[in-house]
C-alpha cells in the first residue's frame, strides 16, 4: 500500500511516500520558508531524481500542489498519483480524547478543532495539510497520528499538576506530552531487536526538541513535555523547566504581557539563549571546542537535564533495563552521549568509547556486554509508523 505522509509546521512542510509492503520511501521532500519570497524546495525520489529550487510558494496548498506535481513527474517511481491509497497526517494535539490514531471523517475533524485552543501553535498548522491533500487527493483516505496519544497511558500521579483539581477538570490543564511518535517508535524498535515487549527503557528524543520518556512492557508511564512541549530538558529554542514564578516575573515586567514571554520562552531560549550563538548542537559544540564560555555553559546545562530525568525515570520505572537515543542530536553527536552516559554510572549504565564514537545515525549498541543497562543509537523513524497506522487503519476499516 502506498501512503502518503504529511507534516506541516507554521512554515514549512515535509513529506515522505512510503511503500508500507517493503517499508520503501518512494520520494520525500521538503518545503520551508512557505508565504516568503525565497521558499526553498527541495524533492528527492527514489533512484536519485532530485528538484531543488528557490522561489515564492504561497501557502500550504500551493507546497502541497509542488509536492505533487513532483510525485506525477516521477510517476515512474511512485506509480503517480492515484496509487496512493491514504494520507497520514501528523498532529500535535489530541487531547484527552485521542488515545490512538484515527480516520479523519467529519466528526473527528471537529474535534481536532476543538482540541486546537491547546495547541495553537500546532494544529492549526498541521490540519492545512489534511485540507489540501483532501481536496488533491479526494479518493485516499485520511488518518490524524498524535503526537499526544502514545502517552495517554501515563497514570494520574504523573500527568496531573499540583494545582486545584478544577483547572484539571474545566481547563484539561495536564501533563500530555509530546513526541509520542518518536517514544513509540524507538521503544517497539527496540523490543524488536531484544525479541521481547517486558523491557524497562528510557527514551531519549534529542533534537532541536528535546523529551525523555520512561517506557514499560511498551506503554509510557512518564514524559518530560507537559501540557505544551516548553517543559522538560533544554531545548534548541525553548528554555524547558522554569520556575512559574520567573514567569510571572517576566510577565510582569513585558511591555507586550505574555506575547512577549511566550516569544522569549519558545523561541530565545534554549542552546541558542545560553550560548547566545545557535539553536544547533553542532554550533555549541564546536564553539565550545574553541573556548567559548557560554557554549560549554550551554552543552553543561543540556546534559544535566538528561542525566536528572533519566535518573529520576530510572526510579519510575523501578529500575531500567535500557537508555536508548534518537533524534538529531541523539543519533549524530557521539559527545552528548558521552557525557550524559558518564553521568549515569551510578546507575549502571557504561559505554563501549569507541563504538559510540563510530556510531552516527545508524541502529547500534554501544554499551559493554556487561553494562547493567542495555544503550542504544535506534534512529527514529515518525513516518513509517504514521504510515504503518495509516495502513493499518484504512485495512481495518474498508
Amino acid at each position: 500500500m502506498k501512503i502518503l505522509v504529511l507534516n506541516c509546521g507554521s512554515s514549512s512542510l515535509k513529506f515522505q511516500l512510503i511503500e508500507t509492503v517493503g517499508e520503501r520511501v518512494l520520494a520525500h521532500g521538503r518545503v520551508e520558508r512557505i508565504g516568503e519570497q525565497d521558499a526553498g524546495i527541495q524533492f528527492a525520489a527514489a533512484g536519485g531524481s532530485e528538484k531543488r529550487e528557490t522561489r515564492r510558494v504561497e501557502d500550504h496548498s500551493a507546497a502541497i500542489a509542488s509536492a505533487f506535481d513532483f510525485l506525477k513527474e516521477e510517476a515512474k517511481v511512485t506509480g503517480g498519483l492515484e496509487e496512493i491509497t491514504g494520507v497520514g497526517h501528523r498532529i500535535v494535539h489530541g487531547g484527552d480524547r485521542f488515545t490512538a490514531s484515527v480516520l479523519i471523517t467529519a466528526g473527528v475533524l471537529r474535534e481536532i478543532e476543538s482540541v486546537s485552543r491547546l495547541a495553537p501553535l500546532h494544529n492549526p498548522h498541521n490540519l492545512k495539510g489534511y485540507y489540501a491533500s483532501r481536496s488533491l487527493l479526494p479518493e485516499a483516505r485520511q488518518v490524524a497520528v498524535f503526537d499526544t496519544a502514545f502517552h495517554h497511558t501515563l497514570p494520574a500521579r504523573a500527568f496531573l499538576y499540583g494545582l486545584p483539581y478544577e483547572y484539571y477538570q474545566r481547563e484539561k490543564l495536564r501533563r500530555y506530552g509530546f513526541h509520542g511518535t518518536s517514544h513509540r517508535f524507538v521503544s517497539g524498535r527496540y523490543a524488536q531487536i531484544r525479541g521481547r515487549g517486558n523491557d524497562r527503557i528510557i527514551t531519549c528524543h534529542l533534537g532541536n526538541g528535546c523529551s525523555i520518556c520512561a517506557v514499560a512492557e511498551g506503554k509510557s508511564i512518564d514524559t518530560s513535555m507537559g501540557f505544551t512541549p516548553m517543559e522538560g530538558l533544554l531545548m534548541g529554542t525553548r528554555s524547558g523547566d522554569l520556575d512559574p514564578g520567573a514567569v510571572l516575573y517576566l510577565l510582569d515586567r513585558a511591555g507586550d504581557g505574555s506575547r512577549e514571554v511566550g516569544e522569549v520562552l519558545n523561541g530565545k531560549s534554549g542552546l541558542a539563549g545560553v550560548s547566545g550563538l545557535s539553536p544547533d548542537m553542532r554550533d555549541v559544540l564546536d564553539s565550545a571546542a574553541k573556548g567559548n564560555e557560554r557554549a560549554q555553559i550551554a552543552i553543561d546545562l543540556f546534559c544535566y537535564r538528561v542525566i536528572k530525568y533519566a535518573g529520576a525515570y530510572h526510579a519510575a520505572l523501578d529500575g531500567a533495563t535500557a537508555l536508548v537515543f534518537a533524534g538529531g542530536i541523539g543519533e549524530n553527536s557521539p559527545e552528548i552521549r558521552q557525557r550524559v552516559c558518564r553521568g549515569l554510572r551510578a546507575i549502571g549504565v557504561t559505554i563501549d568509547e569507541t563504538r559510540n564514537q563510530n556510531t552516527r545515525g545508524e541502529e547500534a549498541r554501544i554499551s559493554v556486554p556487561d553494562s547493567f543497562i542495555d544503550v542504544w543509537v535506534i534512529p527514529t523513524n515518525e513516518e513509517l509508523l504514521i504510515a504503518q497506522d495509516t495502513a493499518g487503519l484504512i485495512e481495518a476499516g474498508g
